[in-house]
């Protein structure tokens, strides 16, 4: 009997005394393949070594994963490795599991434990003499049928799809950094891919963000390419190189590298984990549920946003990944299509194919192309000109879309969304990629400066051949049209030399950090380093470059009306002919309300108030006439309003931004000149200050005396680390760590005459404790400051 001979070989492994649990193996291989000749079981040390389960089992049939079996040496309790981070990590993203220490096998499905299924094959003594227990051999074989028959969860809700995506990619990322820490660095393949990034893409990629974007690449490629996959067809995943080939050579390259038929060994049960999760997948009612919900045309490119939601949302803050609605990307393609018709009288708009000196005129560029929705929106809307005469159409693509539309992206996963949704939209719309053409989107560094790169390894070829051709663009095309929604962080990770000098006039133009050919007089300009600022520094010197053309972004819409900006608002005036600023409001953080008293919403899932920035170059004036209106209310009424407008039936008030603020917004200037004549409040009182941001309201701030000398007592009493925990404070930053305050505390005692009112906000007194120290407890930026005049915010 299998389980008999099974148990027999186990114990003269055991009798050598030299037994280990890689011993085993192949006995429980044996054994499952003996019972059930329909399966192999596969134990492949190479792979094992970088953190995949012991055992893998296939169906003969089909080859795709079943299920998963992670053993443990004879001995070992499975009470404590059930609790490991190990299990955890497995259980989190694999949905059939089973853990044994090959004498007693207990069962996982979805991550929770089948007790009831549990099966004990045999007991083993102090000697390691085994007793074998046959009534539950049956038992053993209902097991593993149970085990092998059990399918993954259909999904049908875009938010499991997405977070069960997000548990495998997290997986697949840890496998990678696992394998690279073991590679010799000399020779390893990861190490060789990641020093190409490094030497041509971006110079401080870390090996832990290189994973990341080799796992998100693999898992949001395969899902995009699934999608479009026949319904009832099996999925595999070469089958996503196979919807690359003509668009773009390096991504066909890459991607087969790194999920293809040449991907690393140490990945392939994770990817192929993937894949039959995605074939389990009911895509067709995940699309429509999720395009339902976001008002999507193309859910698929949208559904990246909450992966990633699912994945890193602190990345997705970072980088500013949100999906941008398909009512504000189509205002603004329509607009400019309005506008190249009517101020550059292109009777075709978008789809003019004049050229200068055999370069087409409307060069198009999107600088932070993601997922490639304005690119997207833009083909369709140049395609719709085409409804009646579309036999000329592929020739039109060949000849004069694709040479001038171009897209520029820094992260993986959203480039290779992109190429798989634009060049297949080409695709079902009658287009026939040729072998030598490409959709002009390049995996590059917008903010960077262009430079030739020659190098040598096969990767950094493909790389550098990238990085080359975005340059081109960046230099030498006459870009006319920039659209796009570039990323809002405040916290930019875009610290180049190139972009800086450039926000500072390093080109012999605009200077953001100037106003009236004077330095701004902020303290803190900060805000003028937010990545949406430095995206419009770009397009404005990249169409200055060209003397003419259109800028058209959704952003954030804190230029508008900050005093930091106002340097900023004076060099777009100087430098284009016409605004025109449709503000979207929906600022949660500023609490806004629609005229009316009644909710205002964002057009986005985020706080941050948007505007949609329309600005046009054509030479002819010295200084812009800016134009101006205001879209309130909940997210629907705009989302109608933004679908059925475009900068001709917009009903714009015009503005006349004045010295020294600029303002983009309405003001009442009827009083400006009285204004004027009265004291400057900075001069009545010299000695200010902006206020303090604490960052840790929730231990320095409290409504009564009482409150505050309770908090403190109790946390100077407490270790260091037991405090940040307990107080949820972070990393010590500069000027504030827990060490110091708690030494602040004790220096001068726990004492009532420390505690100090403080105008929290407008009509709203609460209490701290301050000593008077600048790095204390309660860190206060100038001591000179008054105490009534301190003020925090959260």
């Amino acid at each position: 009997m299998p389980i008999t001979h099974y148990l027999s070989q186990i114990q003269e492994n055991l009798n050598t005394g030299k037994a280990k649990e890689h011993t085993h193996r192949a006995a429980l291989e044996i054994l499952i393949e003996t019972l059930f000749p329909q399966v192999n079981a596969v134990n492949e040390p190479t792979r094992i070594a970088c953190g995949a389960p012991d055992y893998v089992v296939l169906s003969k049939e089909k080859n795709i994963p079943l299920g998963y079996i992670e053993a443990k040496d004879i001995g070992i309790s499975l009470d404590k490795t059930q609790k490991s981070e190990q299990i955890k990590r497995y259980l989190d993203s694999l949905n059939n599991l089973i853990l044994t220490d090959y004498l007693e096998f207990r069962w996982f499905v979805e991550g929770k434990y089948q007790e009831e299924m549990t099966v004990c094959l045999a007991k083993i003594n102090k000697n390691g003499i085994l007793t074998a227990c046959t009534e539950n051999f049956k038992n053993f074989e209902n097991l593993i049928e149970t085990f092998l028959n059990t399918q993954v969860i259909t999904l049908k809700n875009p938010t499991d799809l997405a977070r069960r995506l997000a548990k495998i990619a997290k997986l697949i990322r840890e496998i990678i950094i696992k394998a690279y820490q073991q590679e010799e660095k000399a020779s390893g393949i990861l190490h060789g891919q990641l020093e190409s990034f490094r030497l041509v893409l971006l110079d401080h990629l870390t090996a832990e963000q290189f994973a990341d974007m080799y796992a998100q690449t693999i898992c949001y490629g395969l899902f995009a390419a699934r999608c479009h996959t026949s319904a009832g067809k099996l999925f595999s995943r070469t089958d996503a190189a196979y919807h690359l080939p003509k668009t773009n050579p390096f991504l066909r390259q890459l991607f087969d590298q790194i999920a293809g038929i040449n991907l690393d060994e140490r990945l392939i049960w994770a990817v192929e984990h993937l894949v039959e999760v995605l074939n389990r997948a009911d895509i067709a009612s995940i699309l429509a549920v999720f395009g339902k919900k976001t008002r999507q045309e193309d859910p698929v490119v949208h559904f990246y946003e909450t992966f990633l939601a699912q994945y890193d949302p602190k990345m997705r803050e970072s980088r500013g990944v949100y999906y941008t609605p398909e009512p504000v990307v189509s205002y603004i393609v329509r607009s400019v299509d309005f506008l190249l018709k009517k101020t550059f009288k292109l009777k075709k708009g978008l789809a003019d194919s004049s050229q200068i000196d055999n370069v087409h005129k409307v060069q198009i560029l999107d600088p932070a192309v993601g997922t490639g929705t304005f690119l997207y929106t833009l083909i369709e809307h140049i395609y719709h000109s085409f409804r009646r005469n579309k036999g000329m159409w592929s020739d039109y693509v060949s000849k004069h879309l694709l040479p001038r539309v171009h897209g520029f992206e820094l992260l993986m996963a959203p480039y290779t969304v992109a190429h798989l949704k634009l060049g297949l939209a080409l695709q079902e719309k009658g287009y026939d990629f040729q072998s030598d053409e490409r959709l002009r989107i390049f995996l590059t560094n917008t903010l960077d400066e262009a430079h030739s790169t020659v190098q040598q390894t096969m990767m950094t070829q493909w790389l550098s051949q990238e990085a080359n051709a975005a340059n081109a663009v960046k230099i030498e095309k006459p870009v006319m049209v920039i659209v796009g929604n570039p990323p809002y962080s405040g916290h930019s990770a875009n610290t180049g030399d190139w972009i800086k000098a450039l926000l500072r006039g390093g080109d012999g133009g605009a200077n953001y950090f100037e106003v009236d050919g004077k330095p701004l007089g902020e303290r803190n300009p900060k805000w003028l380093n937010d990545d949406y600022v430095k995206f419009i520094r770009f397009s404005q010197w990249r169409i200055m470059q060209t003397g003419y053309g259109i800028l058209g972004f959704v952003t954030n819409h804190g230029y508008l009306d900050n005093p930091t900006f106002k340097g900023m608002r004076q060099s777009l005036m100087h430098d284009f002919d016409e605004i025109y600023i449709l503000d979207l409001h929906g600022n949660s953080k500023k609490k806004e309300k629609s005229p009316d008293g009644s909710p205002d919403k964002n057009v986005f899932d985020i706080q941050q108030g948007v505007a949609i920035g329309i600005f046009v170059k054509n030479g002819k004036k010295s200084e812009a006439t800016v134009y101006h209106a205001d879209l309130w209310g909940e997210r629907e009424k705009k989302y109608a309003y933004l679908a059925e407008k475009e900068v001709k039936s917009t009903e714009w008030t015009v503005l006349k931004p004045q010295s020294p603020f600029y303002l983009f917004v309405p003001q009442n200037v009827e009083l400006l000149e009285e204004y004027e004549k009265g004291w400057k409040v900075t001069d009545i009182m010299p000695v200010n200050s902006a206020g303090i941001v604490t960052a840790r309201d929730k231990l320095t701030i409290h409504n009564d005396p009482q409150s505050v000398m309770d908090t403190v007592q109790d946390f100077v009493s407490l270790e260091v680390e037991k405090a940040r925990e307990k107080y949820q404070l972070g990393d010590d930053v500069q000027d504030w760590k827990v060490s110091l305050a708690q030494k602040d505390i004790n220096e001068h005692h726990v004492d009532k005459s420390h505690v100090i009112p403080i105008l929290y906000r407008p009509f709203d007194i609460k209490y701290t404790f301050y000593t008077g120290q600048t790095r204390g407890f309660m860190c206060r930026p100038r001591p000179q400051v008054m105490q009534h005049m301190l003020a925090g915010e959260n």
